[in-house]
């Protein structure tokens, strides 16, 4: 039994005795804020990939349409802002070489946007020919068109909004497709007044015709296509060259989807019919030269060099003589 004095705590000193918590039951201050914060940002990854399923677009035609519309809008955007600067600065922002060289970037840019999802083919007259040559299934032809007319359609809005006030003040609230102050050519194109509609037509044709060779002189890895990696900056560099040459007559617009949504803009915006009727109804020659350019540039590819460089087998020809190789660099 304990004595009397142990019984009241008065006995024998004894060391202390220190329990240590379990570490269930303590933790410091600090580590309690940093575990709250980890909870509440777990909860806010969770939700925000919840929102990330239901936006999720998984149907292929659609993504095409979507990144037809992206890459569209980027390439328009530079476009139509670098015309928009050099007539509505009178030449103190720019020349005729930055309307060019707009147009190139624009079209750079643009394939790096949707040339992984889509093709970039960012023109209305390349998507009828691959249509037409098997390269593209014709259910896909209303996605990438409707895409392509989208993109092009907001980014003339886009730019409208964004040099609106000097617009006004350029034309005094008066927009025309003629005369001293006329600005719808800032958005769409038309021929220069002595260019006749049969000599546009044969100037947009030609222009897309060169186009289209380029363009498949580049991606052409049989024969001596271009680095891995470089094709749109070479792409946007041949806009920039048909621009540089071929540019004066009708304003290079080789691509209906360039050049149809934003007139269509413009005739709502408050230039009223007159963008159609401009230049004896010039509006269609940039609709249908480049169509017919597109799908004859192609087969002038294919004929003089495409079908001409197939593989030939590894055991040589008919003669016995060895295989040759194309280059693919």
């Amino acid at each position: 039994m304990p004595s009397e004095g142990e019984a009241d705590g008065c006995g024998p000193e004894r060391a202390p005795t220190f329990v240590q918590p379990h570490p269930s039951t303590f933790s410091p201050p600090s580590c309690l804020a940093r575990s709250s914060c980890d909870r509440r940002l777990e909860a806010e990854r969770r939700m925000l990939e919840k929102i990330q399923k239901m936006l999720v677009v998984r149907s292929p035609t659609v993504r095409e349409l979507l990144a037809e519309a992206l890459g569209m809008y980027i390439l328009m955007v530079f476009g139509l802002s670098t015309v928009a600067q050099v007539v509505l600065g009178r030449g103190e922002f720019g020349q005729y070489l930055s309307i060019n060289l707009g147009f190139g970037i624009g079209v750079t840019l643009g394939i790096h946007a949707a040339g992984g999802i889509s093709g970039a083919h960012l023109n209305a007259a390349i998507t009828i020919t691959h249509c037409i040559l098997g390269n593209l299934p014709w259910r896909k032809l209303p996605a990438y068109l409707l895409g392509q007319f989208l993109g092009s359609f907001l980014a003339a809005a886009t730019v409208f909004g964004t040099y609106y006030d000097t617009l006004y003040d350029y034309t005094k609230g008066n927009f025309t497709v003629t005369g001293p102050t006329a600005t719808a050519s800032i958005f769409s194109t038309y021929p220069h007044p002595c260019t006749s509609l049969l000599g546009g037509f044969f100037a947009e044709f030609m222009a897309t015709v060169m186009l289209l060779l380029g363009i498949l002189v580049i991606h052409d890895e049989k024969n001596n296509g271009a680095l891995k990696g470089t094709q749109a900056l070479l792409t946007g560099i041949l806009v920039l060259g048909i621009g540089l040459g071929m540019g004066m007559n009708t304003g290079y617009a080789i691509n209906p989807s360039r050049d149809l949504p934003p007139r269509i803009f413009t005739a709502i915006a408050g230039w009223g019919v007159d963008v159609f009727t401009a230049g004896n109804y010039w509006w269609w020659i940039p609709v249908t030269a480049p169509t017919l350019g597109s799908l004859v540039g192609s087969l002038i590819y294919k004929l003089v060099i495409d079908f001409h460089n197939q593989s030939v087998p590894e055991s040589g020809n008919e003669k016995g003589q060895p295989a040759i190789e194309t280059s693919t660099l």
